[in-house]
């Protein structure tokens, strides 16, 4: 009973930030036309690349081109997970190590990890889902199949571990705001990295191929979803993606409880 108070108050929680964020970007709606924009024109530019490529070629790296557009469906969902939350609090959280005003998270009555990593929305950002779910629409139409329902847990399964995994990695790396100055560099380092989800890893060479794999985990970010969504995920990845969530989760909530350790507050 305890844990299902707790679970129904993180979320209560949650959909506070959800609706100060909401609020918050109402008063600059002229925002939303803007990423509106942006959001529509990098997806063009993505399918007009997708079809320069298979203007020369039937298949990329095993890819067909309708695969292809469901690897950049799942790119951009996973992307807007990033936006929308992932980024804008990772950031408030190691501009709040830096300032000192950590404390007033951490003297509230909840989960500390829990607040960091949902304290900011930016609800505009959203747009990068829409557009994610449109292009799996069109794969699937592309595809010429329907999904099945075994088909679509295991999609829905690792989608949801490729984000937990992404969540974990930026958490151990925010967390290093505790010891260095600025850590944005490192940050953005992944960010760049993660430009190359957009395409399967199979097409990289070997090298970039293991980096993109278990340095930084982009593959079971974009990779294995959309092997999923298509049907030609091999079974031992989907446990292998849900293995490296449950530890990665573990290895980033330990390593979040060191770090506070470091910290000295405001007062200091």
């Amino acid at each position: 009973m305890r844990r299902l108070e707790a679970d129904v108050h993180l979320w209560q929680i949650f959909r506070s930030y959800l609706r100060v964020g909401l609020l918050t970007e109402m008063e600059y709606r002229i925002n939303f036309w803007i990423n509106l924009i942006q959001s529509l024109l990098s997806a063009a530019v993505a399918l007009g690349a997708l079809a320069v490529v298979f203007g020369q070629t039937d298949n990329l790296g095993g890819w067909t081109p309708a695969e292809m557009i469901a690897l950049l469906g799942v790119y951009y969902i996973i992307g807007a997970l990033i936006r929308v939350i992932i980024r804008p609090s990772m950031t408030q959280f190691m501009e709040d190590v830096r300032k000192g005003t950590l404390d007033f998270t951490l003297v509230k009555p909840a989960d500390a990890q829990w607040l960091i990593s949902v304290q900011k929305v930016e609800i505009w950002q959203l747009m990068d889902l829409v557009i994610g779910i449109g292009l799996l629409g069109l794969a699937l139409q592309r595809m010429g199949e329907r999904v099945g329902l075994q088909q679509a847990f295991i999609f829905g399964v690792t989608l949801l571990a490729g984000g937990l995994i992404v969540y974990s990695f930026w958490l151990i790396l925010s967390t290093f705001a505790f010891w260095f100055v600025r850590v944005d560099n490192i940050q953005v380092i992944f960010t760049s990295l993660y430009e190359a989800g957009r395409w399967p890893i199979t097409i990289y060479p070997g090298w970039l191929r293991m980096m993109l794999t278990f340095l930084v985990p982009v593959a079971f970010a974009t990779t294995v979803p959309a092997q999923a969504f298509t049907g030609r995920l091999e079974p031992g990845l989907m446990l292998g993606a849900l293995a490296l969530a449950a530890f990665m989760l573990i290895v980033a909530r330990l390593f979040w409880r060191y770090g506070l350790r470091a910290y000295s507050g405001a007062s200091a």
